[in-house]
């Protein structure tokens, strides 16, 4: 385990080269009879300089639809958290497409922040996973960018839910029984209070969605709750770099969940507890329009613009070293 470093990682920060700017477009897969479509945002390295793409409140640096520079290109999949949506994590993404990475960020189908009709059933945990291999799919067949991509360079990156689901397609296979009572939507009628719902159904672990074209995993904060012997963990074998917040505040992401994930791992992971980090930290630094947002809380003391410039070096870092030709 490594308690992260501000200084070293600070250092890391002014040392990472960056020759592109974040190309940026929006896409969409198809759905069919069985599977919902997918919004999502891809970025992309790009020879053109960014402008600032408003998008609601937020304000990012961005090259609209610019054309992919380079080819042979490594693809990171990034995954929300509960209630997220696929700009949570922008800054991250537009680092790696500035290294060379191409990034596309999903909006999980019923359980983003436009739409959570099915974000608290058990049904949408085994979703998720599914969600990805089908963004893989499209990536590498249907997509007109399918061409840039390496299909032996693919990796994930996910925070809190978006966590589980990279475990998941990593090997992994979760106790649903470990997550307390609730419904598929708490607003519909004959939903009972918490506490008093049945517990979700463990179903078998062939309904779960594996994906062994994800070469290398980052988690931020994961719900590991539902992770809780080695044995559910035991095919989890890709080089995986773990992050914790010191102050938690996740429920099955607390950092005692985390730091028993890092112990029953089959193969040690890089774990990196952030010094006075609560959960949504991991979010990227908010905008100037909403700072009271719960999601722009942190402790005090913490500085999260700073830190996302560090984190997001280390991340490029791994990705690189675990994805890309020496």
């Amino acid at each position: 385990m490594i308690r992260f470093s501000l200084a070293l990682a600070a250092t890391l920060f002014l040392a990472a080269p960056s020759g592109y700017a974040a190309g940026l477009k929006f896409i969409r897969i198809p759905g069919d009879a069985d599977n919902p479509a997918i919004d999502a945002a891809m970025w992309s390295p790009c020879a053109t300089p960014p402008i600032e793409v408003r998008i609601g409140a937020l304000a990012v640096p961005a090259t609209p639809d610019c054309p992919i520079a380079g080819g042979e290109l490594p693809l990171i999949i990034v995954s929300h958290g509960y209630g997220g949506w696929y700009l949570g994590h922008h800054d991250t993404a537009e680092a790696l497409a500035d290294a060379g990475f191409i990034v596309v960020a999903i909006n999980h189908p019923h359980a983003n922040h436009a739409d959570m009709s099915q974000a608290n059933g058990p049904g949408v945990l085994i979703e998720r996973p599914t969600d990805i291999k089908r963004t893989v799919d499209f990536m590498l067949d249907a997509s007109p960018d399918a061409g840039k991509i390496n299909p032996q360079q693919i990796g994930f990156y996910g925070f809190s839910l978006g966590g589980y689901t990279g475990l998941v397609v990593a090997g992994a296979d979760p106790d649903f029984t470990k997550l307390p009572p609730r419904c598929s939507d708490p607003k519909a009628a004959g939903c009972p209070p918490a506490g008093h719902a049945q517990p979700p159904r463990q179903p078998p672990s062939q309904s779960l969605t594996h994906d062994p074209r994800i070469r290398a995993v980052v988690v931020a904060d994961p719900l590991s709750i539902v992770f809780p012997t080695a044995d559910s963990v035991k095919d989890v074998k890709v080089p995986l770099q773990l992050w914790g917040s010191e102050l938690g505040g996740g429920g099955g992401a607390a950092p005692e969940n985390v730091a028993t994930l890092a112990r029953l791992l089959p193969e040690k992971p890089d774990f990196r507890i952030v010094p006075n980090a609560v959960h949504l930290s991991f979010l990227t630094p908010c905008p100037e329009l909403r700072p009271s947002s719960d999601a722009c809380i942190d402790a005090p003391g913490f500085d999260r613009v700073t830190f996302h410039k560090q984190f997001n070096t280390a991340v490029v870092a791994f990705f690189r070293k675990h994805l890309t030709k020496p």
